[in-house]
């Protein structure tokens, strides 16, 4: 019986672990002072990604939010800090 339900356990864990290996979350609904890796840009905007692309974001780079205010994010991407708004802190997929 403790066999049986080991493996039921481990094909159950093994099925969750399918697709994208983890919940998919933007930057907006990060925490602040954790760092995170940027799995990608999510917008159709090519104006934005290139925009985030000259302030350092993109796939593997680190990016950590310092504060939140209104609307307004303070980043830290290689070592300097910008000021992004909501649009584009949900466009950064972490």
């Amino acid at each position: 019986m403790e066999f049986i339900a080991r493996n039921a356990f481990m094909l159950r864990d093994k099925d969750n672990r399918k697709g994208s290996g983890g919940p998919v979350m933007n930057l907006a609904q990060g925490s602040i002072t954790k760092e995170y890796v940027i799995k990608g840009i999510n917008t159709d905007d090519k104006e934005i990604k290139d925009f985030l692309f000259t302030l350092g974001c993109y796939e593997g780079e680190t990016v950590t939010v310092i504060s939140k205010l209104a609307d307004n994010y303070v980043i830290t991407v290689k070592d300097a800090r910008y000021s992004i708004d909501k649009e584009l802190a949900e466009a950064i997929i972490i």
